[in-house]
């Protein structure tokens, strides 16, 4: 039997005394899309951040590939190849779009490589090859988000960890960053956590879903079971 990629039991985490997650399990195969979906407030955002142990406390077991990293920390974390993207997106707004890339290669020792995939990610996101000695912070908020991918990308992650990636930008853009990340997951086998409050879209592209309600998983399923549960499609899909 084969050992999910990203396999969490009984994950508590904590700001201070105030605990936002009460003990949720959940599992990520190796090269799938799994959408984390709730309302504000849930523990999505808490969730990515207790994977990569970062500004929460935790309890409970956190497994890559077999290995326990709830003990680590979140730079033998990234080491071990988990990328986050934050909400917020977090680009280096006054450095260029060439130098956040480069910090996200800053683990990596292999430098060829790391030169190489300039132009892999530049394939992805045509518009950064033409705004790479542009500074971030001048630049639109699609473009920084997509920026914030492709800097998460030169790590050469196995999970991709993607926070909100719709938030504040249009219908259009929102699209072809959904379709971008369809191509990683299917060409690179990146497999990616995907916390997004557009339920829509996260049906159309996830393998497996999990609904969190108060910091707890409340429902799991495929994208199909979802759809065809009456509550959910009333509360989170508008009756869709």
């Amino acid at each position: 039997m084969s050992v999910p990629l990203l396999e969490v039991k009984d994950l508590s985490a904590s700001y201070g005394a105030n605990e936002v997650l009460h003990g949720i399990d959940l599992q990520l195969e190796e090269g799938s899309i799994t959408a984390l979906l709730g309302a504000n407030g849930a523990g999505k955002t808490t969730t990515l951040r207790a994977l990569c142990q970062m500004m929460v406390k935790t309890a409970g077991s956190i497994q890559l590939d077999g290995t326990h990293i709830e003990v680590k920390s979140t730079e033998d974390i990234v080491r071990l190849g988990i990328a986050h993207v934050p909400d917020g997106r977090g680009t280096f707004q006054a450095l260029t779009t060439e130098e956040n890339l480069r910090l996200g290669a800053y683990l990596r020792r292999d430098k060829a490589a790391v030169a190489a995939d300039f132009e892999r990610i530049y394939s992805y996101f045509p518009r950064l090859k033409e705004r790479r000695l542009q500074q971030a912070g001048t630049m639109s908020g699609g473009e920084q988000q997509m920026l914030a991918i492709g800097r998460a990308l030169m790590l050469r992650p196995r999970l991709l960890l993607l926070d909100e990636p719709s938030f504040g930008l249009a219908p259009l853009v929102v699209r072809d960053i959904f379709e971008i990340m369809r191509r990683i997951n299917q060409e690179e086998k990146v497999s990616i956590l995907l916390v997004e409050q557009n339920a829509m879209l996260s049906l159309e592209v996830a393998d497996s879903i999990y609904l969190l309600e108060t910091g707890r998983i409340a429902l799991h399923g495929t994208p199909r079971d979802i759809r065809d549960n009456d509550t959910v499609r009333r509360v989170y899909l508008g009756g869709a």
